[in-house]
């Protein structure tokens, strides 16, 4: 189906051994293998660009990602749901997964947090968590999914992102949504994605108060993405027609992160 619709197209399958290998591989070693395995020749062929100097082979390896979003993108579908799970095959425990130790958990005040709301939306108040606890809740047992090769079931409780923009009045011609976090961590989105049944705003795990170290007071559960576009302790959330990048994606990794 995807070589009828353009002959173009039919390099896909190699971008998607690159996707793969993007998954697996930490960054410097990236570069080798991506430099020895496509050569320099194959990177100017699918990207157009003059293979000289790291540089441009960075340049050329953002090109053929920035493919890869696209793609991605083109083939998501927001009405097909990741699989779910019984509570008998909850990971216990969970996993905690951070670019800093464990014993460097940010630690959040729940009375004093604000959450946030900015951009392309009518209501730009800032919610405290007694009012995101208010709203109707849903919850899902799915899948997390790690870039570095692991995965671990758990349950996650929260408010359906697509019904709070509905709430803020965004504009859900938008583009992006981004999320800014008290780590410091940073992501974005692609909007159908933010409109997905299954994207939450994540409030509770395992039917308890969301822990400081799964994410408090708020993270974004999404079972159709790669764990690092999944956002902890979010502060803030604005929705962009300009691009917003994010912490792991601005140093090579895919944008569109798709499990």
């Amino acid at each position: 189906m995807i070589i009828r619709k353009s002959p173009r197209l039919v390099a896909i399958d190699g971008d998607a051994v690159v996707k793969e290998a993007l998954r697996r591989i930490e960054l410097p070693t990236r570069r080798k293998f991506l430099q020895r395995s496509l050569t320099l020749g194959g990177l100017s062929l699918l990207t157009g660009c003059a293979i000289v100097d790291e540089d441009s082979v960075e340049n050329a390896l953002m090109k053929v990602s920035r493919f890869n979003d696209k793609v991605q993108g083109w083939l998501f579908d927001p009405r097909q749901l990741a699989p779910s799970y019984p509570e008998s095959m909850i990971t216990r425990p969970f996993p905690f997964n951070a670019y800093y130790r464990e014993d460097e958990i940010r630690q959040v005040d729940a009375d004093s947090y604000r959450l946030e709301v900015t951009g392309m939306v009518a209501d730009k108040h800032a919610w405290t968590l007694a009012e995101l606890q208010a709203l109707p809740q849903t919850d899902q047992v799915t899948r997390h999914i790690c870039v570095e090769g692991w995965s671990a079931i758990g349950k996650w409780g929260g408010v359906r992102f697509s019904d709070f923009l509905a709430r803020v009045g965004a504009d859900t011609s938008a583009k992006y949504v981004g999320f800014q976090c008290s780590d410091d961590y940073y992501t974005s989105i692609d909007m159908p994605t933010a409109l997905h049944p299954q994207t939450l705003l994540t409030l509770t795990y395992d039917g308890a108060q969301l822990p400081p170290k799964y994410g408090f007071p708020m993270k974004l559960r999404m079972p159709t993405k790669l764990g690092y576009k999944n956002p902890k302790h979010i502060q803030a959330i604005f929705v962009t027609n300009t691009y917003p990048g994010g912490y792991w994606e601005d140093q090579g990794y895919n944008w569109f992160g798709g499990s």
